[in-house]
């Protein structure tokens, strides 16, 4: 039977003609596959342009079905999955914007440490259409997503998984991390003191994150701006341990000032 007039279609690998609305589920139902999937794969497979796959996931990502990052598409994080605080559903875009400021500043072929988090889950996925990234996670949300491209080398570190955010915690964590010396460490927090002091809820998520930062080259800091000035117990460390900060929006002007006499590299998205 033939489709009505006017309605879009395209062939795709089956041979047959399918309208824009079968390519839209199908091109969804590819990425919850996959996590990620480039501009160019879904061209290829559906025999179109990559401007028309561009179309379809503009459309999709404002119906809230994809996210759109440069290259490609991947699925929204799911707050449910990940955490049922509302904090991290109101800076959920944010969240996106913060990744894909920071995947810029991280070029091919580089070895990262990316620890437990929604903002480095949003990481994850701004960094799928890298070249050649090896990862070492204690998140296992992070490694499911970046697991998606097959020219990564994605290593998980042994420990405790937390049912609630699935990061991996412990001493086998710990001695994981201590085994590497990476290019980038990229990390997120639970509050920034007005001090500049990094701060944590979790004991053993602050000993995991301080291992990545004492094997990083580099340490980039992600968090969005209810952080600044967020009270917590767990001291992780302070402002000038590490080298950049990515947030969505200019911290308060006493920590600002703090930033800069410490010579870390702001980035605002």
């Amino acid at each position: 039977m033939n489709e009505p007039a006017g309605m879009p279609t395209n062939a795709g690998k089956n041979g047959k003609v399918a309208p824009v609305r079968k390519r839209h589920e199908k091109i969804r139902k590819m990425v919850q596959a996959r996590g990620f999937v480039a501009i160019e794969t879904l061209a290829q497979f559906f025999s179109v342009t990559p401007q028309t796959i561009r179309r379809d996931i503009n459309t999709l990502s404002e119906k809230g079905h994809l996210f759109r990052y440069h290259g490609g598409a991947a699925m929204p994080i799911s707050m449910e999955k990940v955490s049922h605080n509302d904090r991290n559903v109101d800076c959920f875009h944010e969240k996106q914007k913060i990744a894909q400021l920071l995947a810029q500043q991280v070029p091919d072929n580089a070895s990262l440490f990316i620890n437990i988090g929604t903002t480095t889950a949003a990481i994850a996925h701004a960094l799928c259409n890298h070249k050649r990234l090896r990862v070492i996670t204690n998140n296992l949300n992070v490694a499911s997503i970046m697991s998606a491209n097959e020219k990564f080398e994605v290593i998980v570190a042994g420990g405790l998984v937390r049912r609630r955010d699935q990061g991996i915690v412990g001493e086998a964590t710990i001695d994981f991390i201590r085994q590497f010396k990476v290019d980038y460490g990229i990390i997120g927090i639970s509050g920034i003191d007005l001090d500049g002091t990094l701060l944590e809820f979790d004991y053993r998520e602050v000993r995991a994150a301080r291992a990545i930062i004492d094997n990083s080259r580099k340490v980039f800091l992600a968090t969005d701006h209810t952080k600044f000035g967020r009270n917590a117990m767990v001291r992780l460390g302070g402002i000038a341990d590490i080298d950049c900060l990515f947030t969505d929006r200019q911290p308060p002007a006493g920590l600002a000032e703090i930033i800069a006499a410490s010579e870390v590299d702001l980035h605002v998205a």
